[in-house]
């Protein structure tokens, strides 16, 4: 049964492997592969499986639009006055109905059918993907275009690259463009990619099963020209240099690529538009712009990307999935190392790749993309286009819109306007970070903050001083940092999570704002406990003593590998209770992306207190975890999300490369010995 995949597979790659041996120029590699693609599609092996459901699900399921922990509402702040670039998002005009796509795909049809349909295929696959605050829109509307663009500038994408959809003389999609031409309102500038493939039902731009197709020829060359010069001309039109810029998207698809480039800078000189600047989209080519006639190459990610894999990672919900998963930090580190080009390459960067919605459990799915990450990833884009183009610095993100295939800047329910935040962030100078330390208290006992902020102002350390509170402990907390005359900050919030939670809510925003180092407490009584008092006590006696405080400043400053630093003592084998926790654990690793969990080696830090680096801990700080994914509050002892964050936390630093050590360790105090007085193991 297994034979012919087996064969499929190793056909695929012994061809692979002789055609990039073969010695041949790169346009000649680029062509040779389409055509194959084409025409031999069938040869590609299948996906590597997921694994198998579990016999009970994780948790219920449900819908996908909870919103993250790290979810961004619309916040009005000022860009710098000069940008360091300019960013460039592709755009998808594909939101509204034509008579076409009635025929072909049913009457009503927009991009939106696809969307809707989508459904989750494994375990943490968000879908569907559903827009935000825009609402499925219309594009027939022209007050859709102009509250894009004026979200795009407020929040620094400087331009869109509209796809142009071109046959032989017949347009589609064109209105929204149309109605950008002739209302001057929508100020923001456009450019366009000519989109010069098939459109064919599989949605690839593949050879079978056209829908519509082209035909290029010289007299096509100037006829498309000739047609879009009326954009090239506008005033609002994108410029490079003094000159409109034109993209090709699959250059490769042309007979002559050169000679299509000198007819239409000749038509531009003869006709009075001048110089024109002509760019192709690396989505399938990679030769040098300047042998086939053009000035520049803009990256595309995530086309032309070759990785890993990591479908086998993953818990199946649909067994008869058959697409391929993939790491997205392995698709944005491979853009950030790469090598440079020796010809004008804009880089582009990606917010996420999905298209589920268009190719129903066959897609490619990067998962793990966090709107923190993608604002580290456009930052180093923005001082690559800097140096390769310092007078035209632009950066193309995939894309402004396609929500079918999960590439979306737009604000959507889950996160908000992160994606456009985290562009925004990237355009301002890097915050410094905060050379004070932050103090985090969870308080369910109101009673026992007076005892927690004696012991901290006895260290004598300046700090900033934040208390998450339940709902229902508001005004008691209120009344209790009057009393002690506490300059705090209070993070309201309902009871849920217990310190977990609202702690994760939290360093999300304490990351944006520069905090460096925090310090996590919370009023820990433990009632199912007899010694729950002794335990808080010895707890911050470990992490807070006046001679402990200042070494473990200290440390933290000369270390910048120092992830956390423990409570001597209560670091503990991961094992205990591992029984009631081990599902949700070694899902919370697989979601979040760090190395699955050893039982019998790793450890956790037992009762949640300790001191922290918040950058060790961001891949689990930005995961999209939603309060829906901690179950309501009944007094569980053991086995919630909660319960598996704790043990997931000392597993995240040590993924990136961060240190944990115990506060006893930096005061010359060994570890204790003996069994662990707080719990038993299970």
């Amino acid at each position: 049964m297994r034979l012919k995949p087996i064969l499929r597979s190793l056909l695929f790659r012994s061809l692979r492997l002789g055609f990039r041996l073969t010695p041949m120029p790169t346009g000649t590699r680029d062509r040779l592969r389409q055509a194959f693609l084409d025409r031999h599609g069938s040869l590609i092996p299948a996906a590597p499986e997921g694994l198998p459901a579990p016999p009970h699900a994780r948790r219920p399921y449900d819908h996908s639009a909870h919103r993250t922990l790290g979810f961004v509402p619309r916040r009005n702040e000022a860009l710098p006055v000069s940008l360091p670039a300019t960013v460039v998002a592709f755009y998808l005009p594909q939101f509204h109905p034509i008579p076409e796509n009635d025929t072909w795909w049913g009457a009503g049809f927009t991009e939106w059918r696809n969307v809707a349909r989508a459904l989750p295929q494994f375990e943490g696959h968000l879908q569907p993907r559903l827009p935000g605050d825009l609402g499925y829109y219309d594009l027939r509307l022209p007050e859709v275009m102009r509250e894009q663009m004026t979200l795009a500038r407020e929040y620094g994408v400087g331009a869109f690259c509209t796809y142009f959809y071109w046959f032989a003389g017949k347009t589609l999609l064109e209105s929204p463009l149309k109605q950008w031409l002739t209302d001057a309102s929508m100020d923001l500038p456009v450019c366009l990619c000519w989109a010069n493939e098939n459109w064919s039902r599989r949605w690839d731009g593949r050879a079978d099963d056209v829908l519509i197709g082209q035909a290029h020829s010289p007299q096509d060359d100037l006829a498309f020209i000739e047609y879009v010069s009326v954009y090239l001309r506008d005033p609002r039109y994108l410029r490079v240099e003094g000159k409109p810029i034109l993209l090709v998207y699959r250059p490769g698809l042309l007979p002559e690529p050169r000679a299509t480039a000198g007819r239409w800078r000749a038509w531009c000189r003869e006709n009075g538009l001048g110089e024109i600047h002509l760019a192709y989209v690396q989505s399938f080519d990679n030769v040098d712009p300047s042998t086939i006639g053009f000035d520049a190459a803009v990256a595309f990610p995530p086309n032309n990307v070759t990785l890993e894999p990591i479908t086998s990672e993953y818990r199946l919900i649909n067994t008869d999935f058959a697409g391929h998963i993939y790491d997205w930090r392995d698709l944005a580190t491979q853009a950030m190392t790469a090598k440079e080009p020796p010809y004008r390459l804009y880089p582009g960067v990606n917010p996420g790749w999905d298209n589920e919605p268009r190719r129903s459990t066959r897609g490619r799915s990067f998962v793990r993309a966090t709107p923190r990450a993608f604002g580290t990833w456009v930052r180093h884009a923005i001082a690559t286009a800097r140096k390769r183009s310092p007078d035209a610095p632009l950066v193309f993100v995939n894309a402004w819109n396609e929500w079918a295939e999960g590439a979306v800047l737009e604000p959507d329910v889950r996160h908000g306007y992160a994606w456009l935040e985290a562009i925004r962030a990237a355009l301002r100078p890097e915050m410094p970070a905060q050379t004070r330390a932050c103090v985090v208290i969870h308080v369910w006992y109101p009673e026992l903050l007076g005892e927690m902020v004696a012991v901290l102002r006895a260290t004598g350390l300046t700090l900033r001083w934040i208390l998450t509170v339940p709902t229902e402990r508001e005004e008691a907390v209120r009344r209790e940092t009057a009393r002690l005359d506490l300059d705090a900050e209070l993070v309201v919030a309902p009871n849920r999570g217990r310190d977990i939670l609202p702690f994760l809510r939290l360093a999300s925003r304490l990351l944006d704002e520069g905090e460096d180092v925090v310090l996590k407490l919370h009023t820990k009584q433990s009632t199912h406990r007899q010694d729950g008092a002794a335990w808080r006590a010895e707890l911050l006696e470990r992490l807070v003593a006046p001679d402990r405080t200042a070494a473990i400043v200290r440390e933290f400053k000369s270390d910048q590998q120092l992830g956390l630093v423990a409570p001597e003592g209560h670091v503990q084998p991961l094992n205990f209770y591992w029984g009631d926790n081990a599902a949700n654990v070694e899902y919370l690793c697989s979601f979040i992306g760090i190395d699955a969990p050893q039982a019998d080696s790793d450890t956790f830090i037992a009762g949640s207190m300790f001191w922290c680096r918040l950058s060790a801990l961001a891949p689990l700080i930005d995961a999209p975890l939603s309060e829906f994914d901690f179950a309501p509050e009944a007094g569980q002892v053991d086995g919630t999300m909660a319960h598996a964050v704790e043990r997931v936390i000392s597993l995240t630093a040590r993924h990136g490369g961060f240190r944990t050590v115990s506060a006893g360790s930096l005061v010359g105090i060994l570890e204790p010995s003996g069994p662990y007085a707080y719990a038993r193991r299970h």
